[in-house]
């Protein structure tokens, strides 16, 4: 499977620069990036998040993972982790348990941690476990133009 449209329709309607760059399936992404040569901190992994006014997708570091008490402190709404049901139903066009970052192309609010933020480049899943989408991080910025941040991961 490629990128779905979905995807990819967001990104050129958002004229954002960005490429595609395969790797061998896997659905992990620490394990991508490890297989990819990109350090943990530049790939977003998207955490799917259940809250008190609907779906939301967090975004952290591949080598962090979101703290749900955080987010809740941060954007004073309690959250819990959606479901693999959930989330293919939300991501309905991506291969199964592929969440993605760019939740706002599903319609979805996104939070991004601060330590994605002014990173030189990014890379993330495109939704097929078998396709990053690396962009600078000045495109990556833009991109999550009006997205809220914050401080909100934690090691795993």
């Amino acid at each position: 499977m490629a990128m779905p449209m979905t995807i990819r329709e967001y990104l050129r309607a958002c004229d954002i620069d960005y490429e595609e760059v395969t790797h061998p399936h896997a659905v992990s992404t620490s394990r991508i990036a490890e297989m990819s040569h990109v350090g943990g901190h530049q790939m977003a992994k998207a955490v799917m998040l259940h809250g008190d006014q609907g779906y939301r997708v967090a975004v952290v570091p591949s080598t962090r993972d979101a703290d749900l008490e955080k987010l809740s402190q941060l954007f004073h709404e309690h959250f819990e982790l959606a479901s693999e049901e959930e989330i293919q139903r939300e991501f309905d066009d991506c291969d199964p348990g592929a969440t993605i970052a760019v939740g706002q192309a599903y319609g979805l609010k996104v939070y991004l941690d601060d330590q994605l933020r002014h990173q030189p480049d990014i890379y993330f899943d495109a939704g097929d476990h078998e396709t990053l989408v690396h962009m600078s991080g000045n495109e990556f910025e833009r991109l999550m133009t009006g997205s809220r941040h914050g401080a909100f991961s934690r090691p795993h």
